[in-house]
């Protein structure tokens, strides 16, 4: 440690370009994973709000709400704890000239799925709705009238809840009959029965459904299978997991071309019989230094950058994620360092010298 730490400090700006590149690396790695986590949170926070063990579906539905249709009356057959009832469809919301997307889900009132307020009041009559607080930051208020894309209905907003986006788009939870009537319009009356799926709390899910035509699936599972969610989560961890890659062989190149530079300072002191091992481990202590410099100092920016990002980027950071991120950089960076120590193992003192 002695000799890393002398070396580090008579050749500050060589190390501090080395640290400066693990700085950046950490950087990416760490906003990557906010970015990661953000996009994720947009997908399934409607999802984590229900607190639910699984969402029974149609079996033809492949696993999606949207293309679930069943009737009310399965539910007498579900064997669970607690259920509700949902009904979901897409549609574009518009009031004035703010527009969104936006998911519609009918459920009842006194079910478990329903979202606490934090502002306004719940909805209590037809077509007045509870929205999600990501459309209230786009400039949507309480009392707006919405237009939707898909039927003539209009749409009250009475109130707000917390957190509450499906599949990227802000929901908006109404009464099943307001659902129906924006799905089937006219033939509303007809399709009173008509729901997408039913949500449950079990302690076991064997044996669940009573109906063959009818799947259980567990909310991660639900969860894996909304569109995009596990390609753009698989996606930006491969990036992550090649940062880390590229984060050793950089560490390694540096600490290689430094080695070879003083492949003629190791040998005197090899002669004068300082051990390989006492070398190698002054290069183990320097990337340790170096990585941990870097790392810490990507982890102070990246939270700062994080205070100044506008609410429209989507990142999320988690502090035992990042914490985790960056031991593994260390461990890499350590890692590439390797090659410098099998470098110095192998110098012969007198070739080194010019014997």
């Amino acid at each position: 440690m002695f000799l890393a730490w002398n070396e580090l400090k008579k050749n500050k700006l060589r190390f501090v370009l080395i640290i400066g590149v693990l700085m950046l690396v950490a950087y990416l790695v760490f906003f990557l994973s906010g970015l990661a986590n953000g996009l994720a949170s947009l997908n399934r926070e409607a999802v984590d709000k229900w607190d639910a063990s699984a969402i029974v579906l149609t079996e033809e539905s492949d696993k999606s709400l949207l293309q679930s249709t069943m009737s009310i009356d399965e539910m007498d057959a579900i064997q669970a704890g607690e259920t509700a009832v949902i009904g979901q469809i897409n549609a574009i919301a518009q009031t004035g000239d703010k527009k969104a997307n936006v998911s519609i889900f009918g459920i009842e009132k006194d079910e478990f799925i329903m979202p606490d307020i934090i502002e306004g009041e719940e909805f209590s009559a037809a077509n007045e709705v509870v929205a999600a607080d990501a459309l209230k930051e786009e400039g949507f208020g309480l009392g707006d009238k919405l237009t939707l894309s898909s039927t003539d209905e209009t749409l009250t907003i009475v109130g707000f809840t917390a957190e509450a986006r499906f599949n990227a788009a802000p929901v908006l939870y109404g009464d099943l009959a307001t659902f129906r009537r924006i799905k089937f319009g006219d033939a509303a009356e007809a399709n009173g029965d008509q729901i997408n799926g039913i949500i449950v709390r079990s302690n076991s899910l064997s044996n669940l459904a009573g109906n063959e035509e009818l799947e259980v699936i567990e909310s991660e599972t639900f969860i894996e299978n909304l569109p995009g969610y596990t390609e753009q989560s698989l996606t930006l961890n491969f990036m992550i997991y090649f940062l880390f890659i590229i984060s050793s062989v950089i560490v390694a190149i540096f600490l290689y071309v430094l080695t070879v530079q003083k492949i003629s300072m190791f040998g005197v002191m090899k002669a004068q019989g300082i051990p390989s091992g006492y070398l190698a481990r002054s290069v183990i202590a320097q990337t340790f230094i170096l990585a941990a410099v870097g790392v810490i100092v990507g982890f102070i920016l990246t939270l700062l950058s994080g205070a100044f990002l506008p609410s429209a980027i989507p990142v999320a950071f988690d502090i035992l994620t990042m914490i985790i991120y960056g031991f593994v950089l260390i461990v890499v960076a350590i890692l590439g360092a390797v090659f410098s120590v099998l470098t110095i193992v192998k110098i012969d003192p007198l070739k080194a010298i010019g014997g």
